[in-house]
């Protein structure tokens, strides 16, 4: 994302039209650009702390998990933006941010385990005040936020540990 920032300074934010234009057939690519893409470097560096910590926690159940869970947000929250949200350019991480923070959330309720309730309590300490992301605002794709949010839960509702019943 750093390399892509650099890139897109020095061209004028040329990369930037990847991004995802609603309902435009032509932008359907930017729903895998868009979260690689940002904006400008504020915009960038508001995203990578909260992506490095998030993704982080997902990846202590397992690598594979994280990368199966970023890929299903990318994927949904993009197209969900791409059939469903304002007219204008969405790009940047933080439906792929609100997809794992979804996620960590929603593993607390559908595994209920101590670690997952543990995890899910340090999420919220800080990182609740996101809750405000999920609302309209101007010059935000809140979409992206929503949309993200709501892949990262179904993700966690859909592929969710089930509980093996015990050895007789």
């Amino acid at each position: 994302m750093l390399a892509l920032q650099l890139i897109n300074s020095l061209s004028g934010n040329a990369l930037n039209v990847w991004g995802v234009l609603p309902r435009y057939p032509a932008s359907l690519p930017g729903i895998l650009a868009a979260p690689w893409l940002h904006a400008g470097w504020l915009h960038l560096l508001n995203n990578l702390p909260g992506l490095l910590v998030l993704g982080w926690l997902v990846s202590l159940g397992s690598l594979q998990r994280f990368i199966a869970a970023s890929a299903f947000i990318i994927v949904g929250s993009g197209l969900l933006v791409w059939l469903f949200a304002r007219p204008g350019m969405h790009l940047g991480a933080s439906g792929w941010l609100f997809g794992l923070w979804g996620l960590l959330l929603a593993q607390a309720w559908f595994q209920r385990s101590l670690g997952n309730l543990l995890v899910a309590l340090l999420v919220l300490f800080y990182y609740g005040g996101w809750w405000f992301g999920l609302l309209p605002s101007q010059g935000v794709s809140f979409e992206y936020h929503l949309f993200g949010a709501l892949c990262g839960v179904l993700y966690a509702a859909l592929f969710r540990e089930r509980a093996r019943p015990a050895a007789s």
